[in-house]
């Protein structure tokens, strides 16, 4: 058969659903073995949105999703979303085109050494130069972009070796279990905790994959050992638990972080160190336990003295297993941590002020989502206000990104979410920056008739580099910009736009937006003048006191 239809089969053979992505002349042999096969093109607007959209099908699921773009600045598009998914763990495989490397009839013209490029942003890349190759280099992308740690593959099909002949056929995944922690390590574990007289559960987002949730659930339950979540570690554990101390969405300060410095053994779950450290490790202090797929990366900040190492959901069990509550045990200053942090996150939710309250904004929206509702959050301000304050029931409701923490991806998030998981109600929200990096795949969601609503923050500013340079007391330069009519210029697209004047209006254009089919825009105008007051002012006098 022809080398790009024996490309679609192997594809087909590892589960392939969707090829996200912009073809170009380079990809045409691959365009045709696609036409015909059972994946569907879901043809973007921008090679980000479709690298945006391939890697978070591939967090939600498991399973690598898959994006397309022809060769030169096709392929550099694909720069940030390789990082993007490699820096989040998230299985993705890029495929790009190349000009025929048998017989060049162009020169140079739009060549550039992708393979070379790609080298240091993901986990594997190669240019395929034979079409008996491809069965071999399709299923070892595939095993690296999902076995652990997750992250990016790329391939290049130069245009010449999609057109040729082979014999070859696709080699099917074989079977395999994750690896479980040593007996010893366990033990080891398990005996520090026991030994604690704080301990205390951290929750990243390794521990964010169906088993390990209901694992950490049962394991809370049974010891009583309080816990905290990174912000890509929100949901894995309902929020609304009585043992939930908080989010690390400040980097220091804030009230989880005086329940950390009290701890005397930290629990920790899921995490490594390019999520932004939830708390930095002081030598002699305290006991941190890093239980993950793969071993702890040492840092400054992070050197765990135990480590276990395996299945993560395994290693939850047996060491609720190997555990017992501690009559020596003592959590009472938790429990006032907790007191105060509820408190202080009831403070301004019911401010009617508009433009918008930062934490009014987040209780309408809790209150408006179901639980299984999928909240994607591009980066801004308003990912720390989000993360301190949403709580979350279910994992995977809050999509974020704090490893890359790129903006332009969360509309293309919400798109891929609402395509994983058509029955829930998805809302993608960005700030005006942000948003206008990606806005084209608007288009792209009216065409895929996708429901789906996207809020644009409106400040007229890059709103969360404009705080930090009044915090780091510079003049305010380089950060304020126009905006376009947001409202026309959804329905440009075909899709339908709002502008809230108050609080109950915006209350009532989202609830009719997650009721109603189609694509929402809501222009939302935000207030962030209170950020310095609450978040550095408030909350450090407040837990400066406990």
């Amino acid at each position: 058969m022809k080398a790009s239809d024996l490309f679609i089969k192997a594809l087909e053979a590892e589960g392939c659903q969707y090829i996200f992505g912009i073809p170009g002349e380079e990809n045409l042999d691959l365009l045709e073995s696609l036409r015909t096969s059972s994946i569907k093109l879901i043809l973007t607007r921008h090679e980000q949105g479709a690298g945006f959209m391939a890697a978070t099908y591939g967090r939600l699921t498991g399973k690598t999703g898959v994006c397309l773009a022809t060769l030169g600045p096709g392929a550099t598009n694909f720069v940030t979303c390789a990082a993007y998914a490699q820096l989040g763990a998230m299985p993705m495989m890029m495929i790009t085109g190349q000009k025929p490397v048998k017989l060049s009839k162009q020169g140079h013209f739009q060549i550039v050494d992708i393979v070379a490029m790609m080298q240091p942003l993901t986990k594997y890349t190669k240019q395929i130069v034979s079409a008996d190759n491809i069965p071999a280099r399709v299923r070892e992308a595939y095993r690296r972009a999902e076995e652990e740690r997750p992250g990016a593959v790329h391939l290049e099909l130069p245009e010449d070796i999609a057109h040729e002949q082979t014999d070859s056929i696709v080699i099917p995944a074989s079977f395999h279990r994750r690896p479980i922690a040593d007996d010893k390590a366990i033990q080891k574990a398990a005996e520090a905790i026991r030994n604690a007289k704080r301990p205390i559960l951290m929750v990243g987002a390794g521990a964010n994959r169906k088993t390990s949730s209901k694992m950490l659930r049962a394991f809370i339950e049974h010891t009583g050992i309080p816990f905290f979540t990174t912000q890509m570690g929100k949901g894995v554990v309902d929020e609304m638990h009585p043992l939930w101390l908080g989010n690390a969405a400040l980097s220091d300060g804030d009230f989880v972080h005086r329940a950390i410095e009290h701890a005397d053994c930290i629990i920790n779950v899921g995490h490594d160190v390019i999520e932004k450290p939830p708390f930095f490790m002081r030598k002699g202090l305290r006991t941190v336990i890093h239980i993950n797929y793969i071993g702890a990366e040492v840092d400054t900040v992070y050197f765990p003295q135990i480590e276990v190492t395996g299945d993560v959901a395994n290693a939850v069990w047996r060491l609720g297993e190997a555990i017992s509550p501690q009559p020596h045990w003592d959590f009472s200053y938790f429990d006032t941590v907790r007191t105060h942090l509820l408190e202080h996150l009831s403070r301004n939710a019911d401010d009617d002020r508009f433009p918008i309250h930062p934490v009014r904004m987040v209780k309408v929206m809790r209150e408006e989502m179901a639980d299984d509702g999928m909240v994607c959050l591009d980066n801004g301000m308003y990912k720390i206000w989000f993360a301190r304050n949403y709580r979350c029931r279910q994992p995977n409701t809050m999509l974020l990104d704090n490893a890359l923490a790129t903006m332009g991806a969360g509309l293309p998030s919400g798109m891929a979410a609402k395509m994983v998981h058509p029955d829930r109600k998805v809302v993608a929200v960005s700030g005006d920056g942000g948003f206008m990096m990606n806005s084209q795949e608007l288009e792209t969601a009216v065409r895929l008739n996708l429901n789906i609503t996207q809020i644009v923050l409106r400040d007229n500013a890059y709103g969360m580099i404009k705080w930090k340079q009044a915090n780091m007391n510079f003049p305010n330069f380089g950060m304020d910009m126009g905006n376009p009519d947001f409202v026309k210029y959804a329905e440009s697209y075909g899709a339908r736009g709002w502008r809230p004047n108050s609080v109950e209006e915006f209350r009532s254009m989202l609830k009719h937006s997650l009721e109603t089919p189609g694509v929402d825009l809501i222009e939302l105008a935000i207030d962030y003048s209170d950020n310095d007051r609450v978040l550095n002012n408030e909350i450090k006098q407040l837990s400066a006191k406990l």
